[in-house]
């Protein structure tokens, strides 16, 4: 059949890609992951409604490129997160996807070889796979959802997701949001202003009718009810940081006033650390006083935090990375994830009600 000069004109291939279904199939849920999934989303409710008054960090790599190293992070977190767990709920950081401002990587799931082949199938795999096994030690995953369809592939594998700052305005991220299964973060945009996001919980919160494909990979029509577990992400822009009480107190504000949820999380990183990562704790250090002195609208942070400290160029050749630094965003080290995360744990004290199993 001939093909119309009208349309296609930049498309240089169009390739079939694995259904969801089949994806499942060949790494299935076990269990023991689902249980993890299903706990830990239960108890992040817990703690946005404030039936539960731990205190939420998501924690671990800006990105992930290394599966090995994802793995190796897991496994020193996981002993943290258990011997905290009366005060702290830590979810750890498993981003796939990294939306860029012009051009660059663009996450594990795109370009899992770091070479610009755009394996993306194999990404999905990659990504499926890892999820699972952090699962199956028990340690729940958070991630950031860009597109649309990506969903459909490892959702049932995460427990907190995040809109970032580029998409919070976008339509169709709120729509999707309205049908996730998981508590989702919207980041103010990246002017540091926190209406948009504001904005963007009333729409997620409500029934939506959009776009999208289902399990088998059919394009359909998608009918939410609505995520009610919404909430806004304070993660700073041009304008500076916005974690100081005062730019809390606006933003709590401006949720009331628009019948927004009121949960509030503050991520360390981006702005609230003018990029760079050892300022993180400034960041993370004012806003657990705020919360001891009474702010109960915060009920987390986000920390950008990896096996060792910075970052590095990814160049033509990823053998030459070193292991454990970031290829993306800075991050702070472990052994420094550790001392702010014990730091934080004696300050909170030991008031804090978790409710019985």
């Amino acid at each position: 059949m001939a093909i119309s000069p009208a349309k296609d004109v930049n498309v240089m291939s169009n390739n079939a890609l694995i259904r969801p279904s089949e994806l499942e199939a060949r790494i299935p849920l076990t269990a023991k992951a689902e249980e993890v999934v299903l706990d830990s989303r239960r108890q992040l409710e817990n703690v946005l409604n404030g039936d539960d008054e731990r205190f939420a960090v998501i924690v671990g790599p800006c990105s992930i490129h290394d599966h090995s190293g994802a793995l190796d992070y897991a496994a020193r977190l996981k002993p943290l997160a258990d011997r905290l767990s009366d005060r702290i709920m830590i979810v750890m950081r498993v981003y796939f996807e990294k939306p860029r401002t012009t051009v660059g990587w663009k996450g594990l799931i795109y370009d899992p070889n770091l070479n610009d082949t755009y394996q993306i199938e194999d990404g999905l795999h990659r990504a499926r796979k890892l999820l699972m096994e952090i699962a199956e030690t028990g340690l729940s995953s958070a991630t950031e959802f860009l597109d649309p369809i990506v969903p459909q592939y490892v959702a049932d594998l995460v427990t907190w997701a995040a809109i970032g700052a580029r998409t919070t305005e976008s339509q169709i991220h709120r729509q999707m949001a309205s049908g996730l299964s998981m508590p989702v973060g919207f980041k103010n945009g990246t002017d540091g202003d926190p209406q948009t996001a504001v904005d963007a919980l009333v729409a997620a919160g409500t029934p939506q009718a959009f776009l999208g494909i289902d399990h088998d990979g059919q394009a359909s029509i998608v009918e939410t009810r609505g995520n009610p577990n919404c909430h806004l992400v304070m993660r700073g822009g041009r304008s500076g940081t916005n974690f100081d009480a005062r730019s809390i107190s606006a933003a709590a504000d401006a949720l009331r006033k628009s019948g927004a949820p009121s949960p509030i999380v503050v991520d360390c990183s981006h702005g609230n650390s003018n990029k760079d990562h050892t300022r993180q704790h400034i960041a993370l250090r004012d806003v657990l006083q705020q919360r001891i002195a009474g702010n109960s609208d915060l009920i987390g942070v986000m920390l950008e935090s990896n096996i060792h400290p910075g970052a590095q160029k990814l160049g033509v050749d990823p053998s030459d990375l070193e292991y454990g630094i970031s290829i993306t965003d800075s991050c702070i080290g472990w052994d420094e994830t550790v001392d702010l995360l014990e730091w934080a744990y004696e300050a909170i004290g030991s008031e804090v009600a978790v409710p019985a199993d």
